[in-house]
């Protein structure tokens, strides 16, 4: 069996053999693996009328505590929305009401953003959906191969700096 990498790979070849390729291999079928993905969760999460950054938001103040409640600066961290992008966030699922942000009782300068019980409905309704659409994606590989893909990608994310703080 071949995949379009293997072709890509296989043109390079003729055209470039001087070069090692083997790189484009596994980044090509990261990042075409990486659009397909990216292609069905957001046909997921768009039939909840959300998009990826809206249920990370929604999903991190899910998972982090019992009062589903952050700092802005705690979802950023805890999340993987980018600073630029969690203000702009945070408006619109507060105008769906989905989420409230309320003055830190411990910082007049702080607020503290938290599920409402419309957002905890929300994303406890997405969230099986998504892990399900991830399984259907994941379909392919037996456990022990995802078990070995998932440490094997956990080492490079690391190699490059990506470590739990």
């Amino acid at each position: 069996m071949a995949d379009h990498v293997d072709l890509v790979l296989e043109q390079w070849r003729e055209r470039r053999p001087d070069l090692d390729t083997s790189p484009m291999g596994i980044i090509g079928r990261m990042s075409r693996l990486g659009a397909m993905f990216d292609a069905e969760l957001r046909r997921n999460f768009s039939k909840h009328d959300l998009d990826r950054a809206s249920f990370d938001v929604l999903a991190t103040l899910r998972r982090s505590n019992d009062e589903h409640s952050l700092t802005p600066a705690g979802l950023m961290h805890s999340s993987m929305v980018t600073s630029g992008a969690i203000s702009q966030r945070l408006d619109r699922l507060e105008a769906r009401g989905l989420v409230t942000r309320t003055p830190s009782e411990t910082d007049r300068r702080g607020v503290q953003v938290t599920l409402t019980q419309d957002g905890l409905d929300l994303i406890d309704k997405v969230l099986p959906t998504h892990v399900d659409t991830e399984e259907r994606l994941l379909a392919g590989l037996p456990p022990a191969d995802r078990d070995r893909l998932a440490g094997l990608l956990r080492a490079l994310l690391e190699s490059l700096g990506d470590k739990r703080d």
